[in-house]
């Protein structure tokens, strides 16, 4: 039996998690549960799954639980950033579902890395931030990373048996979310509620919303050179609004390889956690004939967003963490009804615009410039909003 640490329980990837375990019980059990501010969830996945180790994001949180559990269920119970990394580290775990959103998932994700787990990787912030970083971590404690992500277990799949030297590129699809035929003039708009209804994905509010800016596809971008060590020209992004193919593959004799599946984050997940096996469980399949599968070029002008992450990706360096950090905080402006939908895109490129790239060998460092991302990103709203 497998036995898995989910940190981001409660959230989407979290939930659909669960769901694929129940799917077979004998094959894996969580042992240890991090989550956030979704408590009632969080005592019902905790009473259910009988973990060894648990954490909730607030102190008060996490002693609430423990009066709810029955005195004779043995769980150890943390919070905070203490309770994160001891959900990553359990030495029960063999693998670390990392599916907490933001750059918040990186320092788990590093201590689980030095703790020996496989990486299930749902949080792509954390190879934005620190791609070189933690993919040097990975080869140096022999560390597998499994991507999570429908697009990186996609390429990951068509890369099965190949030589690397053979590709020719990378062919990241997108839905283009819920605006993709708006007009420049209709972008003004956008408020938070249009941005939550993506059309094919069920997902948190910050990735709906960055897939609706594009800027999920910019992260994917970057995530996908490191995972694939591939450089940025070879890396294109095609619209595809159906998504039922979830990326591709061009090698250098012109084949190219696409991964199709019905767009249910379920199965990357169990791609993920059962490799190389794909046993049957109760994911949905394509309905055949699938209908018309169309593709398009994306427009940079409505959506800035990716532009700016492939500049911040070839900038490299501290840039790709200061294109998050300032993203997040835009992002999270917006649903709070802060910022226009359209002034993402321009906050992000503000703050990266007064950032000068340098290198950072250590985590500290990549936190630091993070953090002085996120402080200019706030000065910059509370700035405008009083003009």
């Amino acid at each position: 039996m497998n036995k898995l640490s989910i940190l981001g329980s409660t959230g989407s990837v979290g939930r659909q998690t669960m769901q694929v375990l129940d799917c077979f019980p004998g094959d894996i059990r969580p042992v240890a549960l991090a989550a956030g501010k979704n408590k009632q969830l969080f005592l019902d996945q905790v009473k259910k799954y009988k973990p060894l180790l648990v954490s909730l994001q607030k102190e008060e949180d996490a002693r609430w639980l423990r009066r709810q559990l029955d005195s004779r269920q043995k769980t150890e119970i943390y919070y905070g950033r203490e309770g994160l990394l001891a959900a990553a580290t359990c030495s029960e775990a063999d693998t670390v579902l990392t599916a907490i959103s933001g750059a918040i998932g990186l320092l788990p994700t590093v201590a689980a890395i030095k703790a020996g787990k496989t990486i299930a990787l749902a949080n792509k912030e954390t190879l934005v931030a620190a791609g070189e970083l933690v993919m040097r971590l990975a080869d140096e404690y022999n560390v597998a990373i499994r991507p999570v992500d429908s697009e990186h277990s996609a390429i990951w799949q068509c890369l099965n048996g190949e030589d690397r030297y053979d590709v020719a590129r990378i062919l990241l699809t997108a839905s283009g979310g819920p605006f993709r035929t708006y007009r420049c003039e209709q972008m003004d708009a956008i408020d938070p509620a249009g941005a939550l209804k993506h059309p094919n994905w069920q997902m948190g509010a910050k990735i709906t919303v960055d897939s609706a800016t594009l800027m999920n596809k910019g992260l994917e971008v970057i995530e996908a050179r490191w995972l694939f060590n591939i450089d940025y020209d070879n890396i294109n992004v095609v619209i595809h609004p159906q998504s039922i193919i979830h990326s591709m593959v061009e090698f250098n004799d012109g084949s190219v390889l696409a991964q199709m599946g019905a767009p249910d984050m379920r199965l990357p997940i169990q791609y993920a956690l059962f490799y190389p096996r794909r046993p049957s469980g109760k994911t949905p399949g394509l309905q055949w004939p699938v209908g018309e599968l169309t593709f398009e070029k994306p427009d940079l002008e409505r959506f800035p967003s990716l532009d700016l992450a492939f500049q911040a990706g070839r900038m490299g360096k501290t840039m790709p963490a200061v294109l998050n950090a300032a993203n997040e905080v835009a992002v999270h402006a917006f649903l709070a009804g802060r910022i226009k939908f359209t002034a993402i895109p321009k906050l992000v490129n503000e703050v990266m615009q007064e950032h000068s790239s340098v290198h950072c060998a250590s985590l500290e460092e990549i936190l630091e410039i993070d953090r002085w991302a996120r402080r200019r990103a706030e000065e910059i709203i509370i700035k405008k909003s009083m003009a």
